[in-house]
């Protein structure tokens, strides 16, 4: 029951994913980060399998690194997003990795940016998207409440919106969430965010 959605606003973009990590029916952690830094500028949210979800992730953390280590010049977002999807296209007939993602970033040139990749080794870049079983609810949210020109505050009430959705319509959601953003400053942690109470459940505990 994983959830991973971002979106483009004015000049940056934000990567929100749930904490949960769960093995069957058992909750094992609720503070799991799935949103790598792969650099300064870049963030790749993930979900799926945890060890292909950790594993994948360091790997293009890594390779990326060692890209700017020998090169001098760190990938564009295009460039690692390119390159992510080539690696997934690699393994697809091999040992496939069972991940879904969304990478962010940030670069002088072109501005913020936004790529869905997922597990079949897809790549689309886009102005707002979602992975897992809360994209089924975030996806109707984004076309009615989007704006190209959001600024930080709009979008972080428009991701609460999101979060409230998921927290009354889904069966068994997510419990907490971490909102990361990137922009001309860099990639770091903006908030984060508990599953709401439907405020009809509130009043009833009231009575």
């Amino acid at each position: 029951m994983e959830c991973l959605f971002g979106f483009v606003g004015d000049g940056f973009a934000l990567v929100v994913a749930d904490t949960c990590a769960n093995q069957s029916i058992v909750v094992q952690k609720t503070t799991e980060d799935k949103i790598t830094c792969l650099d300064s500028h870049k963030l790749l949210g993930c979900i799926g399998e945890s060890g292909d979800r950790v594993q994948f992730s360091n790997f293009i953390q890594k390779n990326m690194n060692l890209y700017h280590f020998r090169n001098g010049i760190p990938l564009s977002t295009s460039a690692a997003a390119s390159f992510t999807r080539c690696e997934l296209a690699t393994a697809l007939r091999k040992a496939p990795y069972q991940v879904n993602m969304m990478m962010a970033g940030y670069d002088k040139r072109t501005g913020p940016c936004l790529f869905y990749l997922d597990y079949i080794a897809t790549l689309q870049k886009l102005n707002k998207g979602a992975q897992g079983f809360g994209a089924y609810f975030i996806l109707s949210l984004f076309d009615k409440y989007y704006q190209k020109n959001m600024n930080v505050e709009e979008a972080l009430q428009l991701v609460d919106k999101c979060i409230w959705e998921i927290g009354t319509r889904m069966v068994a959601s997510p419990a907490n969430y971490v909102i990361k953003i990137v922009d001309r400053n860099g990639a770091r942690l903006l908030a984060r965010r508990g599953r709401p109470e439907p405020a009809e459940e509130q009043e009833d505990l009231m009575q």
